[in-house]
């Protein structure tokens, strides 16, 4: 899955090996190699920083080796670890006993840790004393070298106790030898090899770029020649889809909408093992762009097993807005609490509960209206994260762990429209409304704006795309300005019908809607998308569009298809709707009848002369 955004974690991970002693978290595997002879570690100096070439790490002590895998799915590079051996190990020849001496080097550390149990001050406490404290710890206790053990709680005292350890040995700086995963084998694993019989902590120190481990605490022994533990540590991973209900794509991680349309989102994630922790917060972090209105109103967080799926309450979680980058956060202040009430059934004796739910958050935002200005390529992001207890030791308060952002991106397009005759002259109050059907029934409403007329989506007045709602007060007929120009802003992919209202003075509106088509080419990779590729070629290929027009000229009609310019860039298409020039209607008619209408009014005006001459003499 790609993702983008990387920042450093830090996350604790402990290997312990005594076989006397419990295993807290990870399994040993089931049949060991017997021992033939007992050997104690002794051997050249380990090096202080060590790689991972070919996915082993070369201890040069012994024979003894410990092999860490990793969770199904999830790389062990990148991980790092502190390794402090705190014991040798000699077994007996039958393998009936086993026998632990100190390491100097970690002495103060074991004694301070020690005496703080058993009440004795550092410097009195002894070796003996150490081993008898650890075995008190050991709920699970078996003999032999070579037996198996069942682990320990993660609420156990023994692992409070390797907790508390390891936090003394980084308090005294004691130096441990790093291992840096730089490779693995080729089932994944990593293998510390030639290892010295002993008992190990190893620290998982992880901070680089790119990991996102939550911390594991897992306890194993080196008293057998091969120990093989899965480690733990969970790698939360969070998925987002947007929704495209164009052409059945569905979810995916590409959308394009009219703007004040709804734009569905969701992301899954899982419930991480959170075994160890008395609390667990986790947080949803979202950005998106300015041209996404989050409606908090239709946030919704599902948790679901294979029985049975549960939805938060509101008073379950948290959301707060613009807070710093993030458009808002969705904050649980205690997953582990609401899972262990809701999802008891995996519960055991010891309080570990199985853990693995599926988690479904699901919202909506709105394309707003500044997407008008930026149609086409760049898009509009929004992006997740997920942010989790990353350290058991601070009951679910301390560090965190945070995955890479996750990003979707939604498009949307325009109509360049012009108006002129058919002598290329540009005509202005022509007056058009937009529909989304072939009736001509659901208007798609308008508003005017300073760069055009922008689409209100009918999400956005209460009914559902196309259909239903209220017709807002600031919708609009569309007319063309002194240039013959009106321009659409803010529209999806698909079928529209442009209808001319009235025509300009002098001459006819046209009788049939222009059918325009707007298409779309996206990548077929559109569940890979990455932040920032919307503004390439990568995303949104190419742009098409058609219009058909259907005339009637000279007591005939004529249908047309045109393919439209377009410009992907910009996301338009142009189009050009044109009325023709009205001729003057025929006439007809003779030389006689222009005569006798000149005779007629030569007659009448001598009519009136002879008429006003009468008068006058009358008058005398």
């Amino acid at each position: 899955m790609k993702k983008e955004g990387y920042k450093m974690k830090t996350k604790n991970v402990i290997f312990a090996g005594l076989t006397a002693l419990s295993m807290t978290l990870s399994p040993v595997a089931s049949s060991i190699p017997p021992l033939v002879t007992p050997i104690y570690a002794n051997g050249p100096a380990t090096p202080a920083t060590m790689a991972t070439p070919n996915g082993v790490a070369d201890f040069g002590e012994g024979n003894a080796s410990i092999t860490i895998k990793g969770n199904s799915g999830q790389t062990l590079v990148g991980k790092k670890f502190n390794v402090y051996k705190l014991f040798d190990a000699e077994n007996a020849t039958d393998n009936e006993s086993i026998n632990y001496t100190w390491n100097k080097e970690y002495k103060t550390a074991l004694q301070t840790v020690v005496g703080k149990k058993i009440n004795k001050s550092a410097t009195s406490v002894s070796e003996y004393d150490v081993i008898d404290y650890i075995q008190t710890l050991n709920t699970n206790k078996v003999e032999r070298a070579q037996a198996d053990q069942k682990l320990e709680s993660r609420y156990s005292n023994y692992r409070k106790f390797v907790e508390a350890l390891r936090d003394e040995m980084v308090k005294e700086n004691l130096a441990p030898t790093t291992v840096n995963v730089t490779a693995t084998r080729p089932d994944g694993s990593v293998k510390f090899s030639s290892l010295g019989y002993g008992y190990y902590l190893t620290d998982e120190v992880t901070a680089v770029q790119g990991t996102n481990s939550a911390a594991s605490l897992i306890l194993t022994n080196t008293a057998n020649p091969d120990a093989e533990v899965n480690i733990k540590s969970d790698y939360p991973t969070i998925t987002k889809k947007i929704a495209e209900d164009d052409n059945e794509i569905g979810w995916n991680d590409i959308g394009d909408y009219e703007i004040g349309q709804k734009v569905p989102y969701y992301f899954d994630n899982y419930v991480p093992n959170m075994n160890g922790y008395s609390t667990y917060k986790v947080v949803f972090h979202d950005k998106m762009d300015s041209a996404l209105t989050f409606n908090k109103d239709s946030f919704s967080i599902t948790i679901s097993s294979a029985k049975k799926s549960y939805t938060l309450k509101s008073s379950e979680f948290n959301i707060v807005q613009n807070s710093g980058d993030d458009t808002f956060y969705a904050e649980i202040p205690d997953l582990k609490a609401i899972v262990d009430k809701e999802f008891p059934e995996g519960m055991n004796n010891l309080g570990e509960n199985t853990y693995g739910q599926n988690v479904h958050v699901s919202y909506n935002a709105t394309l707003n209206d500044s997407a008008a200005t930026r149609t086409g390529r760049g898009g509009f992001e929004n992006a997740v994260r997920f942010e989790f207890a990353n350290d058991p030791d601070s009951n679910g308060t301390g560090s965190t762990g945070e995955t890479p952002w996750d990003t979707t991106v939604a498009f949307t397009y325009r109509i360049n429209g012009l108006k002129v005759n058919n002598h290329n002259k540009l005509l202005k109050n022509a007056k058009f409304r937009l529909y989304s059907d072939s009736a001509c029934q659901n208007e798609v409403y308008v508003k005017s704006s300073p760069n055009g007329y922008v689409v209100m989506n009918r999400d956005s007045v209460g009914g559902t795309d196309h259909t239903g709602g209220t017709k807002p007060s600031s919708a609009t007929e569309m007319v063309s300005d002194a240039k013959g120009v009106f321009n659409i802003l803010g529209l999806d992919q698909g079928t529209y019908y442009l209808k001319e209202t009235d025509s300009p003075a002098g001459y006819r509106e046209l009788q049939d809607p222009i059918v325009i088509t707007i298409k779309p080419t996206f990548t077929d990779e559109r569940n890979n998308y990455n932040a920032g590729e919307g503004a390439t070629e990568k995303t949104l290929q190419k742009l098409e569009a058609t219009a058909h027009v259907k005339e009637f000229l000279n007591g005939a009609y004529k249908e047309s298809d045109t393919n439209l310019k377009t410009n992907v860039a910009d996301g338009s298409a142009n189009i050009t709707v044109v009325n023709y020039v009205g001729t003057k209607l025929p006439i007809t008619g003779s030389s006689l009848t222009m005569i006798c209408l000149g005779a007629g009014t030569i007659t009448v005006v001598g009519a009136l002369a002879l008429d006003k001459k009468r008068k006058s003499e009358n008058k005398d």
